[in-house]
């Protein structure tokens, strides 16, 4: 193992590349290496997740305000669909894991909607009051407020 794994990450991480290209295995970081491709790949879970948080919250805050309603949350709304759309479509393998990161990503978004509409969290649906498939939908809001 490296030691400029952890002591120098940008460094380590040119190093390798070069040594990857050059197909040098003798010097190769190759537990690193693996290490940090798997990271890679959380990271890319995380990010999924993550734009389904602000998806939701925002979701939430359109059906439980909706006279604060404008045209900012739209906005979000819509450009967190086609973040997630990209995202899917640079990571297909993604796709498996809508379900999930959805479910996740709703008791976070839950917590975030209480406090940016300072309504009491047990106000707000324990479980999801829409399904992934309408969260995803390009034309598709909640009408209903709590």
């Amino acid at each position: 193992m490296d030691a400029r794994h952890k002591t120098d990450f940008y460094a380590w991480t040119q190093d390798q590349a070069a040594l990857a290209r050059s197909r040098s295995s003798n010097a190769f970081d190759w537990d690193n290496v693996a290490l940090e491709l798997e990271a890679l790949g959380k990271a890319e879970s995380r990010e999924l997740r993550s734009r389904f948080v602000i998806l939701l919250a925002h979701l939430l805050k359109w059906m439980i305000q909706p006279e604060r309603r404008c045209r900012s949350w739209a906005n979000t709304i819509a450009n967190q669909r086609d973040e997630i759309a990209f995202h899917l479509e640079d990571n297909p393998s993604l796709k498996s894991q809508i379900q999930d990161s959805f479910n996740l990503a709703y008791p976070l978004a839950r917590r975030i909607a209480s406090t940016e509409t300072d309504l009491d969290l047990e106000l707000i649906p324990l479980e999801p009051p829409f399904n992934v498939d309408q969260a995803r939908q390009a034309d598709w809001l909640p009408d209903a407020d709590l």
